[in-house]
């Protein structure tokens, strides 16, 4: 019996390895690459818009070969469909179904601006820097998730919010490479990260819909995305943008082609993190990944005081300890609790890694809900 199961042991392991070793590549990738990209064209809300239309061609395209091989069309909902199976007219009022439309518009722009946000304070910040502040998105999920009653009050609660908090302030004290402005909008991209991922978990419930399959939903609130954040790029890059040499005004084609490259690269790269991140939780469980992520964070400051020449200073290195213990007994607690639950229910989870656990947390069952659905058109 225990060698029978120290050699289960093993081949989960080893399964689990080279998924994870994907997703640090793409996520760890896609970190540098923004900081990297953000040098030679400041131009982040466009890079962005860039990213989600290429992010919603691919997932059409993954759409378009899933159906080949399967033989089954994929879950096709128009806005009117949406409506109807949210709130079918025989159990809920008309305004329910608008009250989940402005749901689903709130969180396509929340993820927006999350990203936008995220991407343009690289022009302003450090990675490691970006890196730890962004780590403070757990605070605002857990204090959406009490506003919400998707969370209890608990002691364990306020000791992890103090632990990360705590760290944040260690982190950021007296930093040699600090800057208020880029600060300010990471510290409003987690903000907005915990909108995003408490307004996931209530409309993840509403399995009705039939878009667990994060390719699904990727397909189908992309342009409410490209919608929500293309305002605030038309206002603070459009007339730059117009005169910029970078894009329009460029006197080389060759250079032109280099940049559209890049561009392309960084929509693959955000496209293969989301692909690594199904991967992973599919194949192995929502808890490896939050594990994985707590080690990526260390991997991303090591690199970057190496690589890039942050300047971090003990307290700095305390701090990021603090904040990382914080988020482990987060981690620790929410595996207790699961463990615990005999039949966990999705509402009253409020994951450190919620992104992943929410939406594919009905992955595996995907293929056998496609065959009941019967899919409509736009």
């Amino acid at each position: 019996m225990a060698a029978g199961a120290g050699a289960a042991a093993l081949g989960r392991a080893a399964l689990a390895a080279p998924l994870v070793l994907l997703y640090y590549g793409f996520s760890i990738g896609i970190t540098f690459y923004n900081k990297w990209l953000m040098k030679s064209f400041p131009f982040p809300l466009l890079v962005t818009l860039l990213h989600l239309l290429l992010i919603f061609g691919l997932s059409a395209l993954a759409r378009a070969l899933t159906r080949c091989r399967s033989g089954r069309p994929p879950a096709v909902l128009s806005w009117a469909d949406c409506l109807r199976r949210a709130a079918p007219a025989a159990t809920l009022p008309l305004s329910m179904a608008c009250c989940w439309a402005g749901e689903t518009a709130a969180w396509a722009l929340s993820t927006s601006l999350d990203i936008g946000l995220s991407n343009w304070s690289f022009l302003y910040v450090t990675v490691s820097l970006y890196t730890m502040t962004k780590s403070s998105a757990i605070l605002f999920i857990l204090l959406f998730s009490l506003l919400f009653k998707l969370e209890e009050v608990r002691v364990t609660l306020l000791l992890v919010v103090l632990l990360i908090a705590g760290g944040l302030f260690m982190f950021t004290y007296k930093s040699t490479q600090f800057n208020t402005q880029g600060f300010v909008l990471v510290l409003c991209a987690s903000f907005l990260g915990g909108i995003r991922w408490t307004l996931t978990q209530i409309l993840m419930q509403k399995a009705e819909l039939g878009l667990q399959n994060p390719i699904d939903i990727m397909f189908h609130l992309q342009p409410l995305m490209f919608l929500g954040l293309f305002p605030l790029f038309a206002v603070f890059e459009g007339l730059p943008l117009s005169i910029s040499e970078k894009l329009f005004l460029f006197h080389e084609a060759g250079m032109l082609f280099a940049l559209v490259g890049k561009l392309l690269l960084g929509g693959i790269l955000a496209f293969g993190l989301g692909f690594s991140e199904f991967l992973l939780v599919s194949r192995t469980s929502s808890l490896t990944l939050s594990i994985a992520g707590i080690f990526k964070e260390i991997c991303i400051l090591f690199l970057a005081t190496h690589l890039l020449g942050d300047r971090l200073s003990l307290l700095n290195w305390l701090g990021f300890a603090v904040c990382l213990s914080g988020i482990s007994l987060h981690v620790v607690l929410k595996a207790m609790n699961t463990k615990g639950e005999k039949a966990p229910k999705l509402h009253k989870e409020a994951s450190s890694d919620p992104d992943l656990e929410l939406l594919l947390r009905h992955a595996e069952h995907g293929e056998e809900e496609e065959d009941v659905e019967t899919p409509q058109q736009h």
